[in-house]
C-alpha cells in the first residue's frame, strides 16, 4: 500500500447535528417536487380566473423550469464563492416572497412574472442543498445514505403534492398552491442557521459575467426548442434556438478552457466516475420523464379515471422509488457501485418492458406493477450516480459539480418529453389518419381528433352512438401502440447504458472524495 494511503486518516463521521441538518435540507427538495405538481392541478381554476390566452398559459406552466434549467451552473458557482448556505437561505427567502406574489397575481402577465422569480429562487435549491451534502458527510458510506434521502424527498414532494394540491383547491382559491411553500421556508430560514454549516471555496475568483451570461444563453434556448417540439412539433423557430444554444455553448466551453479560474472546471469530464454517471442520470431521466407522458393519458383517458384516482394509482412507483433509495446504501456497502447502478437499469428495463406488451384491457395492474418494478431499478442509477458525480468533485467545486448533475437531469427530462413524445404523436397521428373521415365533424375537431387521444375522446362524446364508440376505441388503440413501442425503446435504452455503466465503472470502488484514499486526482489543467 503506498505511503500515503498508510498515513492519511479516516473521513470524519457526521454526528447528530448533521443528520438533523439533512432534515432541514430535505424540506425545500420535497418543496420544489410539490411545486412542479400541484400547479398543473390549478390550471383549470387560474384559467377561469385570469383567463390568460394559449400562450400566456404555456409561459405560466413553463418559465419556471426554464429559468431553474438555465440558472443551475450560475447557482451552483455563486455558491462555492459565497457559501452554500448563505445562497441558499437567500433562494428560500426570495422563493417565500415569490410566492406570496404568485399566489395574488392578478394577471396573467403578474403570475408568469412571479413565476420567472420563483424560477431564479428555485435554482439556488437543489445546488445548495446536494453541495451542503457533500460537504456535511465526508465518510463515503454515510454521504450515499444522505444523497438517498434527498432524492427521496423529490418523490415524497411528488406522492403530496397532488393530494395536498387537491384538497387545497377543494376548499381555498388557487392561490393557495402557492402559499404551500412559505411556512416551509420560514422553517428553513429559522433553522438553516442553527444546524447548517456554511461552506465556500477559500480561493474562489470573482464570477466571471461572461461564463454567466454564454451559460444562460447555451441552456436556455436549447431548453425552450426541445419543450416546443414536444408541444408543436418540428419547426423552424425551435430548430434555430436549439442551434443558437449549441453555438453559445461551444463558446462558452472555449473559454472555460481559457481561463484561470473556470466557472466549470472541464477536467471532470475526463474522469469516468462523473463523466459515466453524468450520462447515465441523463438517460434515466430521459426515459423516466418520457414515459410519464403516456402512463397519465393511459389512466385517464384509456381506463377512465379521474385525476384524483390517476394520481392516487401514481404512488405505489413513487413510493418505491422512496424504498429504493433507501436501500440503496446497503447494496452499496456489498457490491461495487458498476454491478449496483447495471443491476438497477436491468430491473427497470425488465419494467419498461412489461409496458412493452401492456394489455388493452384491465391493464391497470399490470402498469402499477410496471411502474413499482422500474421504479425500484432505477433508484440506485439517481442515487450512486449522483454519489459519484458530487464525490468526484473537489469539496470547493461540489455546488457546481451538484448545479451540473442537476442541468442533466433537466435536459434528459426535456429531451425524453420531446423525441419520445414526438415518436408516440407520430404513431398517433399516423394510425388515426384513416381513422377519422373528415365528414364526421367540423375540420378543426377532426384534426384534434387525429392528433391526440384527448381530442378523439370529446368528438367520439359529440357523436355518441356507434360512430362515437368506434372511434373511441380507434383512438385508444394508437395510443397503446405508441405507448408499447415507446417502452420497448425505453427497455433498450436501459440496457444499453447498463452494459456501459458495468464496464465503464467496473474499477470505481466508491463515490470518494479526491482528498480521501483511493480517490482519483484531477489531471493537470
Amino acid at each position: 500500500m503506498p505511503e500515503r494511503m498508510k498515513n492519511t486518516p479516516a473521513p470524519a463521521r457526521a454526528t447528530v447535528r448533521e443528520w438533523t441538518g439533512l432534515a432541514v435540507i430535505a424540506l425545500p427538495c420535497m418543496l420544489y417536487s410539490m411545486d412542479l405538481t400541484v400547479l398543473n392541478l390549478a390550471i383549470p381554476s387560474i384559467s377561469e380566473d385570469l383567463k390568460p390566452t394559449a400562450s400566456q398559459l404555456l409561459w405560466i406552466v413553463d418559465i419556471y423550469g426554464f429559468f431553474v434549467a438555465g440558472l443551475l451552473v450560475t447557482m451552483g458557482t455563486l455558491g462555492d464563492r459565497i457559501g452554500r448556505r448563505r445562497l441558499l437561505l437567500i433562494g428560500a427567502g426570495a422563493f417565500g416572497i415569490a410566492s406570496v406574489l404568485a399566489a395574488f397575481s392578478t394577471s396573467a402577465n403578474m403570475l408568469i412574472a412571479t413565476r420567472a422569480l420563483l424560477g431564479v429562487a428555485g435554482a439556488t435549491l437543489a445546488p445548495s442543498t446536494l453541495s451542503l451534502i457533500r460537504n456535511m458527510f465526508l465518510d463515503p458510506g454515510q454521504r450515499t445514505v444522505a444523497i438517498g434521502v434527498w432524492i427521496s424527498s423529490y418523490s415524497a414532494g411528488a406522492v403530496i403534492g397532488p393530494v395536498l394540491g387537491g384538497v387545497l383547491l377543494q376548499f381555498f382559491p388557487w392561490g393557495s398552491v402557492f402559499l404551500i411553500g412559505v411556512p416551509v421556508m420560514v422553517l428553513l430560514l429559522v433553522l438553516g442557521p442553527l444546524l447548517l454549516p456554511e461552506y465556500r471555496d477559500p480561493d474562489a475568483a470573482r464570477l466571471d459575467l461572461a461564463s454567466v451570461a454564454l451559460s444562460l444563453g447555451a441552456v436556455l434556448p436549447v431548453i425552450y426548442g426541445v419543450k416546443q417540439i414536444a408541444e408543436h412539433g418540428m419547426h423552424a423557430m425551435p430548430v434555430l434556438s436549439i442551434v443558437l444554444g449549441l453555438v453559445l455553448g461551444a463558446l462558452f466551453v472555449r473559454r472555460q478552457k481559457r481561463l484561470a479560474d473556470p466557472m466549470i472546471d472541464l477536467r471532470l469530464f475526463s474522469l469516468p466516475a462523473f463523466s459515466v454517471s453524468l450520462g447515465s442520470y441523463m438517460l434515466a431521466c430521459f426515459v423516466m420523464f418520457g414515459i410519464f407522458l403516456y402512463n397519465a393519458q393511459y389512466l385517464q383517458l384509456v381506463l377512465g379515471m379521474s385525476p384524483l384516482h390517476a394520481g392516487l394509482w401514481s404512488m405505489p412507483g413513487a413510493g418505491a422509488f422512496i424504498v429504493g433509495s433507501m436501500v440503496v446504501p446497503a447494496l452499496a456497502r456489498r457490491m461495487r457501485p458498476a454491478f449496483v447502478m447495471g443491476g438497477g437499469l436491468a430491473v427497470a428495463a425488465l419494467g419498461f418492458g412489461m409496458l412493452a406488451v401492456l394489455p388493452a384491457q384491465d391493464g391497470l395492474a399490470w402498469m402499477v406493477s410496471s411502474a413499482v418494478i422500474s421504479s425500484l431499478g432505477l433508484a440506485p442509477v439517481f442515487t450512486l450516480a449522483t454519489d459519484l458525480v458530487v464525490g468526484s468533485a473537489p469539496p470547493e467545486r461540489a455546488g457546481v459539480a451538484s448545479a451540473i448533475s442537476e442541468t442533466s437531469s433537466e435536459f434528459g427530462g426535456a429531451l425524453g418529453i420531446a423525441i419520445l413524445g414526438s415518436i408516440g404523436a407520430a404513431i398517433y397521428r399516423n394510425t388515426m389518419a384513416d381513422a377519422v373521415p373528415m365528414g364526421l365533424a367540423g375540420p378543426a375537431e377532426v384534426e384534434a381528433a387525429r392528433s391526440t387521444l384527448g381530442g378523439a375522446v370529446v368528438l367520439a362524446g359529440q357523436l355518441g352512438g356507434s360512430a362515437g364508440a368506434e372511434l373511441l376505441e380507434a383512438g385508444r388503440e394508437a395510443l397503446l401502440h405508441g405507448l408499447r413501442l415507446t417502452a420497448g425503446i425505453c427497455a433498450a435504452v436501459l440496457l444499453f447504458v447498463g452494459g456501459l455503466v458495468a464496464v465503464r465503472l467496473r474499477g470505481a470502488g466508491g463515490a470518494v472524495a479526491p482528498e480521501t484514499p483511493g480517490a482519483a486526482a484531477l489531471p493537470e489543467r
